[in-house]
């Protein structure tokens, strides 16, 4: 009845891939496809302007915050996850943070410890009572 759909890299191509022996202390900026199978301490940014997806593979893990147009998780990740376009948590996906999105997708098995926070909710809440600061590629965006 139900069919799994495999884990993608979404409709681009992988351009950057951390593979499972890497791990990365420190940010990481990126443009296009990246696909992590290793571990990232540290802030994973897109840059402005461009088409990016972020693929998190099962065996990989992110410490820290996201920021992409496009993120797929299907490992460990800890922290909030700012999307422009779409999140998207894979079966194996376990995810310890706030997901700030347009559009969200969870496949069964998926575990979420944090809040779902909708675009539009964080925007009018950032105009109600100024909240803090609005993250960099969204302010980009605006821009």
């Amino acid at each position: 009845m139900f069919k799994t759909k495999p884990i993608r890299p979404d409709v681009g191509a992988i351009d950057t891939l951390i593979g499972p022996q890497v791990t990365i202390r420190g940010d990481v900026v990126f443009s296009g496809g990246l696909y992590v199978e290793g571990h990232i301490q540290g802030k994973v940014i897109a840059e402005a302007g461009g088409r990016a997806v972020l693929t998190l593979a099962e065996q990989g893990s992110i410490e820290g915050e996201i920021q992409a147009p496009v993120v797929v998780i299907n490992g460990r990740m800890v922290g909030d996850v700012h999307a422009l376009e779409r999140i998207e948590l894979a079966t194996k996906a376990r995810v310890q943070g706030n997901l700030h999105y347009k559009v969200v997708e969870m496949s069964a098995g998926a575990q979420l410890t944090g809040r779902l926070v909708h675009a539009d909710a964080l925007a009018a809440e950032h105009a109600t009572h100024d909240a803090g600061p609005v993250p960099e590629a969204w302010a980009a965006a605006d821009a």
